[in-house]
């Protein structure tokens, strides 16, 4: 049960002081019997003339803030201190209903699964479908399972992962057609792509905690992280990691859930000012295990 803690700071300056209107902010992890937020503490400058927690329409905490001073930088600095404790790998038994793929949903759990369920871009002929249709055999069933953890995989191993700091997430086409991506692009994608099986599928927004020992192996360090969560019945939600090839949710700290990206951005906002005042965004993401000592003197 790894203690984490995460240091997520972002920093916009401008060429000469500007105006803030309202900016919103998903940071904070989500509570849940396997996390558990022990210790937080934000700091903003300049101070907002107003802070209000509120939970959107997926359960997410979310932040708004309103500014009334003029400045020539913004700081979200943002500190937090978790409980993890990991789940893992999923066990079902040939008796549960979604051993085997393909299965059927619960009539009582449907309606509330099909905003998951259903496509929400474009395939151009087929593509998409097609790729994802040659994970299994049509005619013989095949361990969910096993359908899951090949497709994560082969996204991850098939895929070129890239950083790209231009905001917003590429479709799931461009993705399949470049077969490159950030970790966004790639949740997405294998969404977009389980949809068109039938199988329900939703974007989490997060931080990923890099090992020494693995951080060859882990992508998406030093930023926020985005995965898949899968929904089967007797399992409920699974993690799916296909820029890692995790499955589960080692290593993953959820902060936000959603049907789509666009709902889980973690930081956004507007200014008041010339389009040329900007001049720079910077981002840095820092999760690492908390020392006794420092967890200590965060709980008191």
């Amino acid at each position: 049960m790894p203690l984490l803690t995460i240091h997520h700071k972002t920093e916009y300056r401008y060429i000469r002081p500007v105006a803030f209107g309202e900016h919103r902010f998903m940071l904070r992890p989500s509570d849940s019997h396997d996390l558990r937020v022990l210790d937080s503490r934000l700091e903003i400058s300049p101070e907002p003339s107003s802070l209000r927690w509120i939970h959107d329409v997926f359960g997410n905490s979310v932040a708004i803030v309103d500014f009334d001073a003029r400045a020539d930088r913004l700081v979200f600095d943002w500190h937090v201190t978790v409980e993890h404790n990991p789940v893992d790998e999923f066990a079902l038994t040939p008796d549960d209903p979604a051993y085997f793929y393909p299965f059927a949903y619960d009539d009582a759990e449907l309606p509330d699964l099909v905003q998951y369920l259903t496509p929400q871009y474009p395939d151009p002929d087929g593509r998409i479908a097609e790729w994802v249709h040659g994970f299994f055999d049509a005619d013989t069933p095949s361990p969910s399972f096993l359908l899951l953890s090949r497709i994560t995989h082969a996204i991850r191993e098939e895929f070129s992962y890239r950083r790209r700091l231009e905001p917003g997430t590429q479709t799931p086409f461009d993705t399949l057609r470049f077969r490159t991506g950030t970790c966004r692009d790639y949740a997405l994608f294998m969404i977009e792509a389980l949809r068109r099986l039938g199988i329900a599928a939703r974007f989490v927004s997060g931080y990923i905690f890099v090992p020494e020992d693995i951080a060859r192996h882990h992508a998406g360090g030093g930023a926020t992280h985005a995965w898949v969560q899968v929904y089967l019945p007797s399992a409920g939600w699974i993690a799916f990691d296909p820029t890692n090839g995790i499955v589960g949710t080692r290593d993953l700290i959820r902060v936000a859930v959603a049907r789509d990206p666009r709902q889980a951005i973690p930081l956004h906002g507007i200014y008041l000012g010339t389009q040329d005042a900007f001049d720079v965004m910077d981002v840095s993401v820092r999760v690492e295990e908390a020392r006794g000592e420092q967890l200590e003197a965060e709980v008191l």
